[in-house]
């Protein structure tokens, strides 16, 4: 039987995957707000239920992939969503929408760990590529999506859930035809539990960059929530908000020749401060942003910092763990995506409310260069810059 998924299978996966998920995050405060006249403080509040179900997909598809079938968790996860989003197209009203949301979160934290956890076992590519890869299929469909969805609302919410139904469709035959197969890594009998062999210092390492990633997705989940408002309250129209994500989509598919020399040259932890760095900085343009083109160049920056530090970030973390626990810091790395994607809306919305955007920028500035400090430093301790 074949050992790994060769990448391309990996690559339309993810994007796929990423795709119908795009749909959720900017429909859900529009649609619950001006169609299920909602207020914001609830939409957030099911956002943030349903990154925490996504953060128990992740942990629970982790454990599943490492000690059952990964074929059988792949499956599993993309069903979950399949089915609840082809429910959505019918019944679409606020509670069948809100439980709805939570479920399918639940269903994609365990579809897109398993799919980080495959990618650990392919051999034909360096680990670096194959994240660097995935990557850029995560962005490219959350582009999709988020374009998408502010076109496609206009012809009816059924219309929204149909393309997202079709794009996990898709997810599901993939998986059917191509995710069978035997990854190298795996034991074939489950002896009693082993111990992770993970050394500690690697452990703790690992932890420092979940951290990190942590206040970077709760700043990049401002993007998808908090700044749609921010934009139109600056009278800005909501299709524009939508267009700059296409701008961050192609610069991440241009900009791959650049990601490919900084790989090929910098070693792992300085390529990912440099990338951090500037997706930072960016943030504190966002205090000063008030026409269409400020938010173009900001974007612009964001992208270029996201592109040369955000994909190898997973393959830093796969280099550190034992082979047979790679599944499960995988998980935990997503655990921590999710949850930063989970706390950012409502950490936004109540720094908002309580103070205003500048200081909300200027503080999750703060926090991830902050948190970039700590990995750097433990990292450079430990001899660990380069995995």
């Amino acid at each position: 039987m074949q050992k790994e998924v060769r990448l391309r299978w990996l690559f339309l996966a993810n994007l796929l995957n990423n795709a119908g998920a795009a749909f959720m995050w900017p429909l859900t405060t529009v649609y619950m707000h001006n169609y299920l006249k909602q207020s914001l403080t609830f939409s957030g509040i099911i956002l943030f239920l349903m990154s925490l179900a996504m953060i128990a997909g992740n942990f629970i598809g982790g454990r599943l992939f490492d000690h059952w079938r990964p074929y059988y968790t792949a499956l599993l996860g993309g069903g979950i969503s399949t089915a609840i989003l082809t429910t959505l197209i019918f019944w679409h009203s606020l509670w069948p929408y809100a439980i709805g949301l939570i479920i399918v979160g639940f269903g994609d934290g365990i579809s897109m760990t398993v799919v980080n956890a495959y990618a650990a076992t392919v051999t034909t590519r360096s680990n670096r590529y194959v994240f660097n890869m995935l990557y850029l299929a995560l962005n490219v469909g959350v582009v999709i999506g988020t374009l998408l969805v502010g076109y496609l609302l206009e012809l009816g919410i059924n219309v929204v859930f149909m393309v997202a139904t079709v794009c996990y469709l898709g997810l599901m035959t993939i998986t059917l035809s191509t995710f069978n197969v035997t990854p190298t890594v795996r034991t074939e009998k489950a002896a009693p539990q082993k111990r992770d062999v993970t050394p500690k210092n690697h452990r703790q390492l690992i932890w420092m960059i979940c951290l990190m990633i942590f206040t970077i997705y709760l700043s990049y989940a401002l993007w998808e929530s908090i700044l749609s408002v921010h934009m139109t309250n600056l009278g800005i129209p909501f299709r524009r908000y939508s267009e700059v994500w296409t701008i961050n989509g192609l610069l991440i598919i241009v900009s791959q020749p650049i990601v490919a020399l900084f790989n090929e040259r910098f070693k792992i932890g300085t390529q990912i401060g440099l990338g951090i760095t500037l997706f930072a900085l960016s943030f504190l343009g966002l205090v000063f942003a008030r026409q269409y083109v400020d938010f173009i160049i900001i974007m612009v920056v964001l992208t270029i910092g996201e592109v040369i530090g955000l994909p190898i970030a997973p393959a830093w973390v796969d280099d550190m763990a034992a082979d047979d626990q790679r599944g499960k810091y995988q998980g935990r790395y997503n655990m921590a995506l999710s949850l930063g994607r989970a706390v950012g809306p409502l950490f936004g919305g109540m720094m908002v409310a309580q103070f205003s955007y500048s200081l909300l920028f200027i503080t999750v500035t703060i926090l991830m260069l902050g948190s970039l400090a700590l990995v750097l430093w433990r990292a450079r301790r430990e001899h660990l810059l380069n995995g």
